[in-house]
């Protein structure tokens, strides 16, 4: 199993000033930004959707398959994949104020063997390098088959730097805490995230499982030989990827995200580690300061598509872009595309 790895960069670019904005305007600078995306061959569909002072637009472009002409939806499904991480750090926000978990506990109480190897010179691994990719895991779970083959594959794990003090993004982690967020509410994750997220945010067409009536909406994603890629299998908990989504349901999730009165927002929100002078870790949440403005953001990338999520609180806007191709530059590509529309839709 493979995953694409977030492509971060720490430069944004931003309007110091902003402007009312007609959605007509926030349309055009939509479709500027998709049309310009399109003319780069290898991309295929692009899915976009803006949430901007409560007001939500979504367009759609291009073709989910080659040569058919048939241009993607409201209704359309793509793989969040590593956007998932941030549906897992919400559900850990509201267990740290739920007193379930807290974030200086050492992750072995909620393992049901000792671990010895999980820890530095007695320094032990906790929730919170858990969830700031600063545990000292590895990238890929060592065996990832099935849940009892995944609490194998942590046996054979060696820490070899001081949790909290090394970031390095890992698609291991997030499956422990996964774990750890079942046992103290003695519930499945899936069920966590609908109960805890989607339900109450009626967000109807994302999850995890899909019927057959929604794998007819699910897209088939390309790499840059347009060569069809599977979609992802989970086989453990889903806490790096698995979620499933249209772009009126991500509008909901910019709305939760934007909602100041959420307590489980602003606990995920939280900056629980400093990366750089103006980049820190938050619940899963890329941090980013720019102009005393803190903006929070996640790439996902699978086997044929990928995205980009991005909330601007201090300017009340959600941006998302999701495209059914996936290739060593798409993240890097579809960054640049966000910063440019949010500066298009902030334009003086």
């Amino acid at each position: 199993m493979k995953y694409l790895i977030p492509i971060l960069f720490f430069a944004l670019s931003g309007c110091k000033s902003v402007q009312p904005i007609s959605k007509q305007n926030i349309e055009r600078a939509i479709t500027k930004n998709a049309l310009q995306l399109l003319k780069d061959k290898r991309f295929h569909s692009v899915s976009i959707a803006v949430l901007k002072d409560g007001a939500s637009t979504t367009k759609h472009f291009g073709e989910l398959a080659i040569g058919k002409g048939n241009t993607p939806n409201d209704s359309t499904l793509y793989e969040l994949a590593s956007v998932t991480k941030t549906f897992t750090g919400y559900v850990a926000a509201k267990a740290v104020l739920d007193k379930k978990i807290n974030l200086d506990d050492d992750i072995r109480i909620y393992l049901n063997e000792p671990y010895p190897n999980l820890e530095f010179k007695g320094e032990p691994i906790t929730v919170q390098h858990l969830i700031t990719h600063t545990g000292g895991f590895p990238n890929f779970p060592i065996k990832s088959e099935n849940k009892e083959a995944f609490f194998e594959g942590l046996k054979l794990i060696k820490i070899e730097t001081k949790p909290g003090e090394v970031y390095s993004y890992s698609n291991t982690a997030p499956e422990l805490t996964a774990y750890i967020l079942e046992k103290v509410y003695q519930k499945p994750f899936e069920e966590l995230v609908t109960e805890f997220v989607l339900k109450p945010n009626t967000m109807n067409q994302t999850k995890f499982t899909l019927n057959d009536h929604d794998r007819t909406r699910l897209v088939k994603g390309y790499n840059d030989k347009n060569e069809l890629m599977p979609n992802f299998n989970r086989t453990l908990w889903g806490g790096i990827s698995g979620l499933h989504s249209t772009t009126t349901d991500l509008v909901k999730y910019m709305k939760l995200q934007l909602d100041k009165s959420n307590l489980v927002v602003s606990e995920s929100h939280k900056k629980l580690y400093k990366e750089g002078s103006d980049f820190w870790e938050g619940y899963h949440w890329y941090i980013i300061e720019k102009d005393n403005e803190l903006i929070y953001r996640h790439h996902g990338g699978i086997y044929g598509m990928q995205n980009w999520l991005v909330i601007y609180p201090k300017q009340n806007i959600g941006i998302s872009i999701l495209t059914n191709t996936s290739f060593n530059e798409t993240g890097e590509i579809l960054e640049k595309a966000v910063d440019q529309l949010y500066d298009d839709i902030n334009v003086k």
